[in-house]
């Protein structure tokens, strides 16, 4: 997670370089909230998503942050793990204007207008209309902090700087001071990730940064009017188990929001196509996707699970990049050279690797791996009875009325499974009703034909024995 969080191109920055140039340009000062709440509401009025590739929050989530950033709000965003709160903070930074001019050479980033640190107020007061101007770009007035327990003051607030003290200025000069991460955002967005984690004595010190917008160094009595919006994340859990906020502190923030995993099967779809990547890789035919967010809700709603931990949205997208990469490393065994797609069988060698990110109940202890297989296995007979539950599918199954059988498994090519399988009747209509239409391929069909298989055997119409990862489907 990152420092450069704008996905917008970059346009040239205007032209005015002193002041006196940017006063005749006409530029007008607005604080950051004021600059954020003018180009909200014009994206709303205009019709353009502000928040670009957030899924599932437009009637929960976003009405509440949209209201809270017109109010001017400091904002805490509270939800378990994976549920995107990282990922909608960082979509803020499209709100800035793309370009603010700044006082050139400002750590904190003053505002030519308004100066506030002690250097620019001296340059100022003796360049006047010839003070430097240098130019901010939207993409880096974003900052972070992932919130830990030896975070201090000094990487927060800042603390003085030794080597300005070793070139002969005295402690009391103002300039002495080395500013921390969150002066350093002036004018900007800060984020502070998993706030709980941080000590209660380095909470006290954002008090003043929150409500009087000014910070204090090691007895410096130096006001410093900041400039941002603050917005900080939390897990409802940590408040008990890790840490807390402190009472004043959450009395600051102007808004609490709570945060949800996706809501429908549509959010959870669209999520982890939109997430995954695996796309150039390998592909993930639509049924495997909707089989993995029927997995991960059903993981999530299982009492087996740890519902105060929660399942990340990372577990759904981790499943569909192993069930790619399992496609891929299956043709490279096979030396085929197009473009592997993934089918049912690649999706149980995954279980084991996504044990890890669920906590389970102590009573599932030694289970973990069984009970996450027989989840498995329900959300492909539930995608199963959804896509193909009213298919006439007499025409596979008479494959197997004379004792025949079909050995399938992760290993085993395209091409191989469909020569053992042979003419299927109707096989176009199930792959229409698993979303590959057009689907040419050998890799499509055979994708459809084991699914089918698998569906078949999971309804009790069809058996099916298992060595390894090979499997034998008969009747």
């Amino acid at each position: 997670m990152v420092q450069q969080h704008s996905h917008h191109p970059r346009t040239s920055h205007p032209a005015p370089a002193t002041l006196g140039e940017l006063r005749a340009s006409g530029h007008a000062y607005r604080g950051v909230k004021e600059e954020i709440r003018d180009n909200l509401l014009a994206m709303m009025r205009a019709g353009q998503d502000p928040f670009p590739g957030i899924v599932g929050f437009g009637q929960t989530v976003l009405p509440h942050l949209e209201r809270a950033l017109i109010a001017g709000h400091d904002i805490i965003l509270l939800g378990e793990r994976g549920q995107g709160k990282t990922r909608l903070i960082r979509t803020l930074a499209g709100l800035l204007d793309e370009w603010t001019p700044t006082v050139a050479g400002c750590e904190i980033n003053d505002h030519p207008y308004q100066p506030a640190c002690a250097r620019c107020r001296r340059l100022a007061a003796e360049m006047g209309d010839d003070l430097p101007v240098s130019w901010w770009h939207r993409g880096d007035r974003y900052g972070e902090k992932l919130a830990t327990p030896d975070t201090s003051v000094g990487d927060l607030i800042g603390d003085i700087d030794p080597v300005k003290v070793a070139e002969g200025r005295t402690l009391g000069d103002p300039e002495t001071i080395h500013f921390g991460l969150v002066p350093r955002t002036n004018r900007g967005i800060f984020s502070l990730n998993e706030m709980p984690d941080l000590a209660e004595r380095i909470q006290v010190s954002m008090l003043n940064v929150l409500e009087e917008r000014d910070i204090g160094i090691r007895g410096y009595a130096l006001r410093l009017p900041l400039d941002l919006l603050l917005v900080a994340s939390a897990n409802p859990e940590d408040y008990t188990n890790r840490g807390r906020i402190i009472t004043p502190l959450k009395d600051r923030f102007g808004a609490e929001i709570r945060t949800h995993y996706p809501l429908t099967l549509t959010d959870e779809l669209t999520l982890i196509k939109q997430e995954a990547d695996i796309w150039t890789a390998a592909e993930l035919p639509d049924h495997l996707v909707e089989v993995i967010a029927r997995f991960t809700r059903g993981v999530r709603e299982s009492s087996a699970v740890d519902a105060r931990s929660g399942v990340s949205a990372r577990f759904a997208i981790a499943a569909a990049e192993s069930a790619a990469a399992s496609a891929v490393r299956r043709s490279a065994l096979a030396g085929a050279t197009d473009t592997p797609v993934a089918r049912v069988c690649d999706l149980p060698a995954v279980v084991s690797t996504l044990r890890g990110k669920v906590e389970f109940e102590v009573s599932e202890e030694g289970r973990e791996e069984e009970v996450l297989g027989a989840m498995l296995r329900r959300a492909i007979a539930d995608t199963f009875r959804s896509r193909l539950g009213s298919v006439d599918l007499s025409g596979l199954l008479a494959k197997f009325e004379d004792g025949g059988t079909v050995e399938s498994g992760e290993l085993v090519p395209a091409t191989d499974l469909l020569q053992r399988v042979g003419d299927v009747p109707g096989l176009a209509r199930i792959m229409a009703r698993l979303g590959m239409e057009g689907g040419e391929s050998f890799g499509h069909a055979a994708a459809a034909v084991e699914f089918t298989l698998e569906g078949l055997y999971l309804m009790r119409r069809l058996s099916k024995d298992t060595d390894g990862g090979t499997s034998v489907y008969g009747t």
